[in-house]
């Protein structure tokens, strides 16, 4: 590294004090190399010191344009939905997109002047900017009145970890509602809010959307900004809309998506224009004839998406039927096979525990050109403490002693094999959506699981095993960055109680920054069925 300066700083680090340091690395210098070192790591030490306030370059809300008021958590928390109550709007909106509609945050997404748990007590954190698509939303007229709940740390699929209690499923109390997205998806289906923000990083949007029956779109990686809000791994983080119907998907998506100067997710040039239109190419599609709504549109069945372990059959046949439906609306469907989707989920779980565990439990996002939450990253060190640890729920936890075990063991090195893999997965899927307009399956391999008993102490390995292969068609496309929709297409029986009905849903993927292509598979699907009357049950 070269010196950009070199003066003689008031306050030297001594050799005394940059001896241990050296140690703890496993050096040792000679007496001559640790008087250089103590005196470039003295200037080293200046610059630190001569820094300007980093403060001054924060994008702080303008609160007389978009004030707050009501900040309470509520003692009705929505069967575990709500986290934190507030009121706040634009009062000079800059379009009526989303005009009167109500909005939940995601409770990993920042707010200035609200708590941000995400899900967790590790550490206390009110942040005091806003995330970019929440002010989007205020500038489209949208009334933004609470956070949801979402789970421990935003590393789990059931809805029972997050610090705010259990999240039951809408159509069950007592199952889950999915995660880590859990508040959200409950808040929607109840009616409870208009609209609801998620985020995804394994199948955080389309996990609860499936499960609650409500239609969860996890965008192209980059469409949305992901500013503001706590990160995963940026390589996986998506933040996306999750609604009521399709329609409402496609607006919300138009008034959050392009980019916003800060986050390096997102291309430098291209996402303008009509490329951010979604309503009216949905709307124009919705005005034809049924039977030629999906004219020309080529649909893949992803074979290998149908093969998961562990795979509900009442799932399988629900998402059968509604596949076999897109043909009376004009689309050509026929299979397809992407051999590599069977190995992605494992690059997925090899992958994720360095990079996550140092950028979403210790903050750390080196490397990254955004903007770095730094007043709750210190309040995080290098490495977690007991007590911080013990705050984790099943999955963050997991992760934690994953990350420690492979930076140990591994190191770069397993990393960089797994990103290099990654790219054949994507190039792979590339190649099926060159044949094929868009690619489906079912959302999740099952319905929603039991949740365990709210005092039950289970360990990390009893309650994990509830959701083993619950990500397997979700997780895939977090890597490979392409759009994926969830969409409601019926109810099947519950596994634990065949008596219990709950909702399962198809994943629509397209190719990337063609959401739009995704938005009118499932519109068209929308209009014709009514999902809530189809019930699948094997004998």
């Amino acid at each position: 590294m070269s010196v950009v300066q070199l003066g003689t700083p008031q306050n030297r680090v001594t050799e005394e004090e940059l001896r241990p340091v050296l140690a703890e690395a496993g050096l040792e210098l000679s007496e001559p190399l640790l008087g250089d070192f103590s005196t470039l790591i003295s200037s080293l030490e200046a610059a630190i010191a001569s820094l300007p306030d980093g403060k001054n370059v924060l994008p702080y809300p303008d609160l007389t344009k978009y004030p707050r008021t009501d900040i309470h958590i509520p003692e009705d928390n929505e069967m575990g939905a709500w986290a934190t109550k507030v009121t706040a709007k634009c009062t000079n909106p800059t379009n009526d997109l989303l005009k009167g509609r109500t909005v939940a945050l995601k409770d990993n997404m920042a707010f200035a002047g609200v708590r941000c748990t995400n899900g967790t007590s590790m550490v206390d954190w009110v942040p005091k900017i806003d995330a970019t698509i929440a002010t989007r939303v205020m500038d489209a007229g949208a009334i933004i009145v609470g956070k949801a709940a979402c789970e421990n740390s935003c590393l789990e699929g059931m809805s029972g970890t997050a610090v705010t209690g259990q999240t039951h499923n809408p159509y069950a109390k007592g199952y889950s509602a999915g995660g880590s997205s859990s508040g959200s998806g409950r808040l929607v289906a109840t009616g409870s809010v208009d609209l609801a923000f998620g985020c995804d990083q394994g199948g955080s949007i389309r996990i609860p959307s499936s499960s609650c029956g409500i239609v969860g779109l996890k965008p192209t990686w980059g469409l949305v900004p992901y500013t503001g809000i706590l990160s995963l791994d940026a390589t996986i983080d998506h933040a996306g809309p999750m609604t009521k119907n399709v329609r409402d998907c496609a607006l919300f998506l138009e008034a959050i998506a392009g980019p916003d100067g800060w986050d390096d997710r997102q291309p430098p040039f291209g996402l303008e224009g009509e490329r951010l239109k979604f309503v009216s190419p949905v709307d124009a599609m919705l005005t034809q004839e049924p039977s030629g709504m999906l004219k020309g549109v080529k649909i893949g069945v992803l074979t290998e998406g149908f093969e998961v372990p562990g795979q509900d059959p009442n799932v399988v046949s629900s998402v059968q039927s509604a596949i076999e439906n897109l043909k009376s609306l004009g689309a050509r469907v026929s299979p397809v096979s992407v051999p590599l989707h069977k190995e992605a989920p494992l690059l997925w779980t090899c992958g994720l525990p360095l990079s996550g565990g140092r950028q979403s439990l210790l903050g750390d996002m080196d490397g990254r050109k955004q903007l770095h939450l730094t007043d709750r990253a210190e309040l995080v060190g290098s490495k977690l403490t007991q007590t911080q640890f013990d705050a984790l729920g099943p999955g963050a936890s997991n992760m934690y002693v994953g990350y420690l075990w492979i930076q140990e063991k591994y190191g770069a090195k397993l990393q960089g094999k797994v990103m290099n893999l990654l790219k054949a997965t994507s190039d792979a899927y590339d190649k099926a959506l060159e044949e094929f307009d868009v690619l489906v399956m079912p959302t999740l391999p099952y319905p929603p699981p039991q949740l365990p008993e709210p005092d039950a102490r289970e360990g990390p390995l009893s309650f994990l095993t509830r959701s083993i292969g619950l990500v397997s068609n979700t997780c895939p496309f977090n890597n490979s960055g392409h759009p994926a929709l969830s969409l409601p297409v019926g109810f099947v029986p519950a596994r634990e109680d065949s008596s219990v009905k709950l909702p399962t849903a198809m994943q629509i993927v397209g190719r990337k920054y063609a959401d739009i292509d995704c938005l009118k598979v499932a519109a068209a699907w929308e209009k014709m069925f009514d999902w809530k009357t189809l019930l699948r049950q094997h004998e």
